[in-house]
């Protein structure tokens, strides 16, 4: 593998390029420019649910490209109305009401400015660990990455720890979160304010910070400490959302309704396309009071096209109960593992949302982060793409795998031989043994 040299012409936004060039992708499968065939548990940037290019992705859009790819920001055409009334369709009530827009930064900064211009308050809280995007306002309560050395962040931005089971934060729990840290937090967050709380933002799972699964009940305690202070809860499931998880949405399986939902990168499978949904008693509201956000490609009608065939698809395939299903395998083939790594400290993660953090030591759980970057390049070596996020603060130890939602069986055993491999040969290298043969004697 190695880079190509029209690299320099382009802005590095996170380190390096992977060093090869991507000739084309179809379903689970990438294949480079020099033939190679790499593994694609990534889906894309987490984005791809159906697939690289499914049939049915591409039918859509190139329908769109014969009808109407733009429009003007107020005009709306039959795709964007009818993936606004699927999406009512899909959600429980009372969310009704939705935003097309591109990406996952801004479904977020829209669904911040509807908690702001709907109680009239700025203050803003977060999770440590999380990853909302990287403009002005997701920046200010994206605690996993993003904030030093770009200057102040928006002002009543507030962190409470993420409930992170295998570390707890506030060091009170073992391996069962009881919430504590949830009422510690909201205690920190009450003496800081100044008494403008408008909204609380969370991930189902928290992804980017270490495949961090919301514990039982955590969800619902969050949403009750909202409604004591009447803000908004606002759920981001940009990477949970249509399917991932093993239902339609994450916060089903936490039995809450929140007052703002974002969805993005698995609505467009692949294509850029998010929404920011909520009820009509919220819009009305916003609407009354001046709301504002607009944008070039807010409402187009290319993307809109697109979603409507990933709705149609995962309904078609049933790709909610297989994403269930393949989810157990992957996981039942991970314990496996863990059972011959002693380095893999940890198996968690929902659906096909899967994270493994590697330790030096199971007792200490100390982070192995030599040996996450050294499994992660030796994976992609052998075939198999997968990203390293972060375990424990800047610790790199964190292996994720979100596979497409359409995964085989057969893929999963490649995937997972290739992991063990990549471990052994990582292992062996980083901690040789000791030759301990005798010499030869005459």
């Amino acid at each position: 593998m190695a880079h190509d040299e029209r690299e320099k012409y382009l802005i590095r936004y996170a380190g390096d390029f992977a060093p090869f060039v991507v000739d084309q992708a179809e379903g689970a499968w990438v294949t480079t420019t020099d033939g190679q065939r790499i593994l694609d548990f990534t889906s894309g940037q987490i984005s791809s649910t159906l697939g690289h290019n499914h049939p049915k992705i591409v039918e859509a859009i190139e329908r769109s490209l014969r009808k109407v790819i733009h429009l003007n920001s107020w005009m709306v055409n039959e795709d964007v109305l009818e993936l606004g009334r699927r999406l009512a369709e899909l959600l429980p009530e009372p969310l009704v009401r939705s935003m097309l827009l591109n990406v996952g930064s801004e479904t977020n900064e829209v669904a911040f400015r509807l908690a702001k211009a709907y109680t009239g308050k700025f203050e803003m809280v977060g999770l440590t660990r999380s990853y909302h995007g990287l403009l002005a306002g997701t920046n200010s309560v994206t605690f996993s990455m993003g904030h030093k050395g770009y200057g102040p962040l928006v002002p009543g931005s507030f962190a409470i720890p993420a409930p992170y089971q295998y570390r707890c934060p506030i060091r009170h729990c073992r391996n069962a979160c009881d919430k504590l840290c949830l009422d510690v937090g909201f205690e920190t967050v009450d003496q800081a304010s100044v008494g403008s709380l408008a909204g609380m933002v969370m991930e189902p799972v928290l992804s980017t910070g270490g495949i961090i699964p919301l514990p039982d009940g955590y969800m619902e305690a969050a949403k009750q400490k909202c409604e004591e202070r009447d803000m908004l809860l606002i759920v981001d499931e940009a990477q949970t959302g249509f399917g991932r998880v093993g239902s339609m949405f994450a916060f089903e399986q936490d039995g809450v309704v929140p007052d703002i939902l974002t969805v993005s990168k698995t609505l467009g499978g692949g294509v850029p396309l998010g929404a920011t949904i909520t009820s009509a008693e919220i819009e009305d509201r916003c609407n009354d009071n001046g709301f504002l956000h607009l944008t070039t490609h807010v409402s187009d009608p290319m993307p809109a096209a697109a979603g409507l065939a990933v709705l149609d698809v995962i309904q078609e395939e049933n790709l909610v109960e297989r994403a269930a299903r393949m989810g157990e395998y992957l996981f039942a083939q991970l314990h496996k593992l863990q059972e011959q790594h002693e380095e893999i400290g940890d198996v968690r993660g929902r659906g096909l949302l899967v994270g493994l953090e590697l330790v030096t030591d199971r007792d200490t759980k100390e982070p192995a982060s030599e040996l996450g970057a050294a499994v992660t390049a030796e994976c992609l070596r052998l075939g198999l793409s997968m990203n390293i996020v972060k375990g424990d603060g800047s610790q790199t130890n964190c292996l994720r795998m979100a596979p497409p939602l359409s995964i085989t069986h057969e893929e999963i055993d490649t995937a997972i031989d290739i992991l063990d491999r990549a471990i052994t040969n990582c292992k062996n290298r980083l901690n040789p043994r000791p030759n301990f043969d005798l010499p030869t004697v005459d």
